[in-house]
């Protein structure tokens, strides 16, 4: 039948154009310069990739970018007095962690400290419980992309059978709560994860079907059931193989990467009645909803100082 794709680079501009907007405002009303600080802990090639993401972002939303690069060997203990400085520190409106962190140090601790109001990355357990409560302040930024995706391209989720591969707490558990925040337009959500058996049997039912697993082909286009709507948030690096299966190698001899989803694409457009490519589908909306977020925090914290 053919899908229309979903995609998420041009919906991503548009929303920026209405942060931006937000921001111009805060600076002009206030006089204060939207900030967000992020803490990054050692060198990791994926990490510095998303960094200067967020940066380019922030630039071009009139948003301050801090990066504060700690040594790899710093302790848990140091760490959450840098991060305590941070939530003290009225010029700071948001603050992310990035990730990974170094094996010593235990990540969901750390994260907690960051203070609910300044957590733009929306994965304290305060911000959690208010999304369970269907009231959020702010929440994960890939689940947020998700939906935000589905409400640009006007699929509605009321009664739908849906189906989310993957239960991660910073896309499937959100996701699943997103999609159950409303007392009469929910959706109907099935989870599924590594320990669910006969997983096609799951996704063949779902009218709207999303994954995130990070697992490259793990949804073929006979487990898709005909005209359903297809969210692929797998972001997978592959090698690129020619006719024979050989790797293809680079310009310094390493071998070629491709990036692809946990959806085989060009089996599941035949499939979905709308789907998303990757790259270029939920991938570009992530790291715009993290300044969606840090908007939400600055706008908090600039009520508090009224009252």
């Amino acid at each position: 039948m053919g899908s229309r794709l979903m995609e998420g680079n041009a919906l991503a501009d548009k929303v920026k154009n209405s942060l931006k907007k937000d921001f111009e405002r805060i600076r002009e009303e206030h006089g204060v310069v939207p900030t967000l600080a992020a803490v990054q802990v050692g060198e990791n090639p994926a990490s510095r990739v998303y960094v200067n993401n967020q940066r380019r972002t922030c630039e071009d939303l009139g948003v301050n970018y801090q990066l504060h690069s700690l040594s790899e060997s710093i302790e848990e203990k140091e760490l959450n007095g840098f991060i305590e400085n941070l939530n003290q520190e009225k010029a700071v409106h948001g603050i992310i962690l990035q990730m990974p962190l170094p094996g010593h140090l235990n990540a969901r601790k750390v994260q907690m400290g960051i203070s609910p109001y300044k957590d733009a990355e929306g994965v304290h357990p305060s911000n959690m419980g208010m999304l369970v409560f269907g009231q959020p302040r702010v929440a994960p930024c890939t689940a947020m992309a998700v939906m935000e995706i589905l409400q640009e391209y006007g699929i509605p989720i009321k009664g739908k059978e849906t189906v989310v591969v993957g239960h991660s707490e910073i896309v499937g558990k959100p996701v699943t709560l997103f999609l159950l925040s409303s007392l009469l337009e929910s959706a109907t959500p099935t989870v599924c994860h590594i320990a669910t058996r006969d997983l096609a049997s799951h996704t063949r039912r779902a009218e709207l079907l999303i994954v995130a697993v990070g697992k490259p082909g793990l949804i073929r286009g006979d487990m898709i059931k005909e005209g359903a709507v297809v969210v692929d948030v797998g972001i997978n690096r592959i090698p690129v193989t020619d006719e024979k299966g050989n790797p293809v190698l680079n310009d310094k001899g390493k071998p070629r990467k491709r990036i692809v989803g946990d959806v085989l694409f060009e089996e599941a457009k035949e499939r979905a009645s709308y789907i998303t490519p990757v790259p270029g589908g939920v991938g570009p909306l992530t790291v715009v909803m993290l300044l969606k977020n840090t908007l939400a925090c600055c706008q908090y914290q600039l009520a508090e100082r009224k009252r």
